[in-house]
């Protein structure tokens, strides 16, 4: 029978390599009695694996590229070529085979199937094909949302890198082609063509990169990691080949040193930080800038109108978030192609009339003697061509309101073209006009298009807050979803694009914020100090992490790795440098809003970590849940009660207190673990994962996964879903006799109802612990968690069916 089965899976597997890859079933194997049961969905059908006709007829059911990618596991060692290193799948089995016929066997292996180690298979360009209709209509909307900083940046850039005027007329054509280089090198060729690429199935941002290389390598800080997670369709494990020992060498050493663990989730929060802070001086510097251009029509306004008249398009604009994305990205998008095609023709404009020879600028030998004329002056200005990039990163950290070829789709036809056009322009006018460099963009506009030119800037100005705010509640999402920020309110404003998120709490704190900044400082240079350490620090942390992603997972060959790093790695710490010159004029703002972001970040996550740890520590053995409930004074009452715990592996030490203080139990008890898997999206019908935790009993673990992109299922849809799931997991679990009795069981329970139990703790610092420990935890992390959303209402359960036990950790 093995020699057959061998034989058809052969054929199968040559026949295959001509298919197409289409988006796999999930699968589950069993050998007992030479049988292979394959599961599609929630259904399931069961082949004889004696012929080549049944074999034949799995297909029917499933892509024939999925069978292979799953049953050539059962043969490694006979086909080790193809699907070399894949071991830890036919212990399994191996260890499956040992098992009675039984359920009692197949519940055993998925009891040490929780510590193994598996491989999942679905790539995000497999989970995301779009038709490019809806491709073009997205480009359409992200040049509503994302493209507004870098869009508007001609408003603000070259007063900033002349602060004291023009000296020498070929300083223009050395800065011009700073400008042009830097766009192209740092935002076309770095975000655009690689950064996007560095995606966690369609998501970006810091966090993205991070919990792409926690999936890649074990470097969280919390041990939730389980095998089976590697299954879910969107996990895409690919661990480093043996043949690739500086992908392996690295994995090694992440994995082994737990200072380099926390400094990579230290180096996460800060990039984090500096993006909220992008989402902070954003709005300020190009509100400020827009409005200002009035006083070239009326000159004897002054700066506190202005400033007044900002705060209060700050507010509004702070107001129609709500709104949500979609909305505002097709609201938005029209006024910003509209300031796109006007920039570029009054661009072009200024060019064909002025000074035609600024082309000459396009030769980076300008560069050279810009900096060989102006030595610390020239590296000094590098903090105001730092300014044209702004924007930078959100197109990255956008990318899961949108797709990765509508983002580049819309950069190449219509954002880079019509930027530099806009400097070109302004800096042919400057050629002839120099002493107008402090208010080069409304200078240079011919005076019949002025007012509708301002019009349109005051507006676009508005929008270009619109990216990095997107962008901040993208991050928060993350954030709250791997433990790392406080529990706030996350709203999905779209059912179409799951990525596209409203953060009330957020969006406050923002808009007080941009007030304050407002108010503090009334002008752009100092707010354009502070704007280019925030996004130095940005560019800098993602190549960071990106050189980790071409190391260990792209596994890119050493000598691009190395141009890289000499390349677009040094000309970003050479801006850093050039900015943090101006630390103390403005640019301690953003290292005061990160000093502020990160302490929260790490406070919370310091305790959501320690009480993660104490439960871990103290969990409840397999032998006392026995004796508990062997044990005649606990009654067992009717329905199907939840335990909520943080645990994937073991039972919370709440359990035992709940039993000593209420002593009855449900005929059916499960024990939930919301977990957030480091993938952007699970799908639904992976989302539950059982296992029995007792023979013979109906006492179950149930870990139900999470993206940090998902949105929280209402608690109808979740008893449906689970019960649902559980029957499915009784009928493969058990032998005819014992499923159908558990299922009459389980039936009784519902009709009977859901009770929700849920332990709610308080953490102190233990006896002898420091008194920065005791600050920490006792006063700080507790206070957070007064403040902010209390599990029952992340979890959306009904206070009718809640029953809450207390209990204090000591950490």
């Amino acid at each position: 029978m093995y020699f057959v089965l061998h034989h058809c899976i052969i054929r199968l597997w040559k026949f295959s390599c001509t298919v197409n890859y289409v988006k796999c079933q999930r699968i589950r194997k069993d050998f007992l009695g030479n049988k292979v049961i394959i599961f599609q969905e929630s259904n399931y059908k069961l082949y004889n694996t004696g012929s080549n006709q049944e074999i034949a007829a799995v297909t029917e059911y499933l892509d024939i590229a999925c069978i292979r990618t799953h049953l050539l596991l059962l043969f490694q060692e006979e086909m080790s070529v193809i699907m070399a290193g894949l071991v830890e799948e036919r212990l399994s089995i191996e260890e499956q085979q040992k098992q009675e016929q039984c359920g009692r066997g197949t519940s055993l292996t998925k009891q040490r199937s929780f510590d193994l180690e598996a491989d999942g298979f679905t790539t995000y360009t497999d989970r995301q094909k779009k038709d490019w209709r809806t491709i073009l209509k997205l480009a359409f909307q992200c040049i509503g949302v994302v493209y507004g900083d870098l869009g508007t940046s001609p408003l603000y850039v070259l007063p900033g890198i002349f602060p004291d005027g023009i000296e020498n007329k070929e300083d223009i054509l050395g800065v011009l082609s700073l400008i042009i280089y830097s766009i192209i090198i740092i935002s076309l060729i770095k975000y655009v063509f690689i950064v996007l690429s560095a995606n966690d199935n369609g998501d970006g941002g810091t966090f993205a990169l991070y919990t792409l290389i926690c999936r890649h390598a074990k470097v969280s800080l919390i041990p939730t990691q389980q095998a089976e997670d590697t299954e879910v369709s969107t996990y895409k494990l690919d661990l480093p080949k043996h043949s690739t020992k500086m992908a392996s060498a690295l994995k090694t050493s992440l994995e082994s040193s737990l200072i380099i663990k926390y400094s990579l989730l230290f180096t996460t929060m800060v990039g984090v930080s500096m993006v909220l802070g992008d989402g902070i001086l954003t709005p300020c510097i190009s509100v400020l800038s827009a409005v200002g251009g009035i006083k070239e029509a009326v000159p004897n306004l002054s700066e506190d109108v202005i400033m007044w008249i900002s705060v209060v398009i700050l507010i509004l604009l702070f107001q129609v978030q709500r709104f949500g994305t979609y909305k505002v990205g097709y609201s938005f998008a029209p006024i910003l192609v509209l300031w796109f095609a006007f920039i570029a023709s009054i661009g072009l404009f200024n060019f064909i009339k002025y000074d035609p020879g600024v082309i000459k600028a396009v030769n980076p030998w300008h560069i050279a003697k810009y900096f060989q004329r102006n030595k610390k002056s020239a590296w000094i200005s590098l903090g105001g061509v730092i300014l044209c990039l702004t924007g930078s990163e959100a197109l990255f950290a956008d990318l899961g309101h949108f797709h990765i070829h509508s983002i580049r789709l819309s950069s190449c036809a219509v954002l880079v073209p019509s930027v530099l056009l806009a400097y070109m322009g302004q800096c042919s006018y400057l050629s002839k006009n120099t002493e107008d460099v402090a208010d080069s963009f409304y200078k240079s506009i011919p005076k019949s298009l002025y007012w509708p030119q301002f019009v349109l800037a005051v507006v676009a100005a508005i929008i270009a807050s619109q990216s990095l705010i997107s962008a901040s509640f993208s991050i928060i999402q993350q954030s709250v979803a791997l433990g790392c920020f406080p529990r706030v309110k996350v709203v999905h404003t779209s059912t179409e694009h799951e990525g596209q998120v409203y953060v009330p709490e957020i969006n406050t704190l923002l808009m007080l914020a941009c007030v304050g900044v407002t108010l503090g400082f009334r002008n752009t240079l100092t707010i354009g100090n502070a704007y280019g350490i925030a996004v130095t620090f940005c560019f800098v942390i993602t190549s960071f992490f990106l050189v980790l992603v071409m190391v260990m997972i792209w596994k890119t060959n050493i000598i691009l790795i190395i141009i890289y790093v000499l390349t677009i790695g040094f000309i970003e710490m050479l801006f850093l440098s050039s900015t943090l010159y101006k630390f103390v004029d403005g640019g301690y703002i953003p290292l005061l809003f990160a000093f502020i972001i990160v302490s929260i970040m790490f406070i919370w996550n310091y305790g959501y970590r320690k009480k993660y740890m104490y439960e871990l520590k103290n969990k409840v053995a397999v032998e006392t849940l026995t004796a508990i409930v062997s044990n005649e004074r606990i009654c067992r009452v009717e329905g199907l009660g939840l335990f909520y715990t943080r645990l994937v592996h073991g039972i919370s030490p709440i359990f035992t207190h709940y039993v000593s203080t209420v002593p009855a139990l449900h005929e059916v008890l499960i024990f939930v673990s919301i977990k957030s898997l480091p993938v952007g999206k699970v799908p639904a019908e992976e989302r539950f994962l059982f296992q029995r935790v007792k023979p013979g009993e109906l006492i179950f673990r149930c870990t139900v996964r999470y993206g940090y992109k998902d949105q929280r299922m209402d608690h109808k849809t979740f008893q449906e879903m689970l019960a649902d799931q559980l029957k499915a997991f009784i009928e493969e679990d058990n032998c005819e006799e014992d499923r159908q009795r558990e299922l009459a069981l389980v039936d009784n329970a519902l009709e009977d109802g859901f009770v929700y139990l849920m332990g709610e703790g308080e953490v102190m610092a233990a006896n002898g612990s420091s008194w920065v420990k005791k600050l920490v935890v006792d006063r700080l992390y507790n206070w957070l968690s007064r403040c902010v959303r209390q599990p029952d209402e992340v979890f959306l359960i009904p206070h009718k069916q809640l029953l809450k036990v207390g209990m204090t950790y000591d950490v």
